[in-house]
């Protein structure tokens, strides 16, 4: 392999139930059909919290979010912390990237007037951006508006529906005012063809991050009716609002304030009030985002391959976190049910290594703190012990699992008041209760709060997690053996960047 590059695809919000080779029926995605044929796709994969602050952090340090503590989107990530860019860089990469990490900086050593600090998150330390969303999205604005279109006074109206009528609120067939030629997702594409065509004489690293299908949810054409809404899932959730939220407080607290202008230009009430025809048209537009995002792939892969690249470039795709999409009455990424944390996760590693499991499906629990041991790994570089994952490619070289692979997923959510959300004083919480824990296997998942009631669900019996068995007498005992599993997971996962060093009469010993 003369040189070794170095793809990481981060789509925003994507749903990992949301894809063709999982089973979903509806979704249509040739090119990255097409990159798992060549590939393993990793039916299981969690993302460690959520929202993207959060997910992204784990995605990118490798630790799972009690150890990076960046909690929420705007909470800061510490310095210390190190990631896959500021690794790589020690291979003789200049790790480039396209679209954001959202990431808070360490107020300190960071000026408290720094402009970051004005925004929902700005770059991670350790990369060249070379497609930079911006603080306020001004990059992509700019662009759109120097290619002729009239920009709106607020350039976010960019995506209301086309031909906006009286009656058009929230989820709607039309299309977006913004043309297919400029949207976002062309954008991105379109930067990170520019870095790989200026780097293609060199080992390089992009990461090349995706908007979408990140709300708002409008398309442009044709992809805003590529895909008939009455043949999209319905929505999983109780027949009524209120027997959803007699679940936890925590549910209830969404249910009754998350707002649909958050998710439409044009949203107007409550997310939970959304009817069953309107979720499957928001649906309908999700999942045409997500094939607008396929036919921009197809680009990046068919320049690789005419470039010469493609046997010489490791391809991860994977998401910061998923969506509800209106599953338990909810949008977004919140809470503790499935839909906000199973996220896709393909690699495809050119080495003839891994040519025996081309096309696999893997269904052994997996997560996004895998990624950067993966990506370290291939490039032949040491795993830094803060990491909280392991490497991916026993997968595609072995084709099997090692035998001491986790049989469980964990994952976060911290729910304290951020300026756009504001739950403490509803629930009678301060700050730091505001904290629940997941752990989830094949048979249960348990839910842990810091200072709320438990959950625990039969998920045999249960799939779609309606029936808190938390106070049944029945499940006492095993509810008992999953905390315990939780108290040791945290335990055997603190920090341990420096526990592995120790003084002695010989000096400094080193058990890395």
């Amino acid at each position: 392999m003369k040189q070794k590059n170095v793809l990481l695809i981060v789509v925003d919000q994507w749903r990992g139930d949301t894809l063709p080779m999982v089973g979903h029926p509806v979704v249509k995605t040739p090119n990255i059909e097409a990159l798992a044929a060549e590939g393993v796709t990793f039916a299981r994969h969690y993302t460690q919290a959520v929202p993207c602050g959060p997910g992204r952090a784990s995605l990118l340090t490798g630790q799972y979010m009690m150890n990076h503590r960046a909690v929420q989107n705007t909470i800061p990530l510490d310095a210390r912390h190190t990631n896959i860019a500021l690794e790589v860089r020690k291979a003789g990469y200049d790790p480039a990237l396209v679209g954001y990490t959202t990431t808070t900086p360490d107020p300190r050593v960071t000026a408290a007037q720094d402009p970051r600090f004005k925004v929902l998150g700005a770059d991670m330390e350790g990369w060249r951006p070379v497609g930079s969303w911006g603080n306020k999205m001004e990059a992509y604005f700019s662009w759109v508006a120097s290619e002729g279109f009239a920009m709106p006074d607020n350039p976010w109206d960019i995506w209301l529906p086309k031909g906006l009528d009286a009656g058009d609120v929230g989820a709607t067939g039309k299309p977006s005012q913004i043309p297919a030629e400029l949207s976002d997702t062309v954008w991105f594409t379109d930067r990170g063809l520019d870095y790989m065509r200026g780097a293609e004489n060199k080992p390089w690293f992009l990461h090349l991050g995706y908007y979408r299908p990140h709300p708002p949810f409008s398309a442009p054409a044709p992809y805003h009716d590529m895909y008939d809404p009455a043949l999209c899932p319905p929505p999983v959730r109780a027949a009524t609002v209120e027997n959803e939220f007699d679940q936890h407080p925590l549910l209830r607290f969404y249910v009754e304030n998350i707002q649909r202008k958050n998710f439409f230009q044009n949203g107007e009430g409550l997310a939970s009030q959304m009817s069953e025809v309107e979720v499957r048209q928001m649906r309908a537009t999700y999942y045409g985002l997500m094939t607008e995002i396929d036919d921009q792939l197809g680009r990046v892969f068919d320049y690789l391959k005419q470039s010469g690249q493609w046997d010489n470039t490791l391809i991860v795709l994977t998401s910061d976190h998923g969506e509800q999409l209106g599953d338990h009455h909810l949008l977004g990424k919140i809470g503790y049910f499935d839909e906000s944390y199973h996220i896709p996760m393909v690699v495809r590693d050119p080495n003839v290594a891994a040519n025996g499991s081309r096309g696999t499906l893997v269904q052994n629990f997996s997560e996004t703190v895998d990624t950067m041991p993966t990506v370290l790994e291939w490039l032949g570089q040491p795993i830094p012990r803060s990491c909280d994952g392991s490497s991916l490619l026993p997968f595609l070289h072995e084709g099997a699992a090692p035998s001491d692979w986790r049989t469980e997923v964990h994952y976060e959510f911290d729910f304290r008041n951020v300026f756009y959300s504001k739950p403490e004083a509803s629930l009678g919480l301060e700050m730091d209760e505001c904290a629940l824990a997941v752990i989830q296997d094949e048979d249960f998942k348990y839910v842990h709060f810091a200072a709320l009631p438990p959950l625990f669900f039969d998920l045999e019996k249960d799939p779609e997690q309606m029936k808190n068995q938390a106070a049944n007498p029945a499940y006492a005992e095993l509810m008992l053996k999953y905390t315990q599993k939780m108290l040791s997971w945290r335990m055997l996962n603190a920090d341990r960047t420096l526990t592995g060093y120790a003084a002695s009469p010989d000096g400094l010993l080193s058990r890395q």
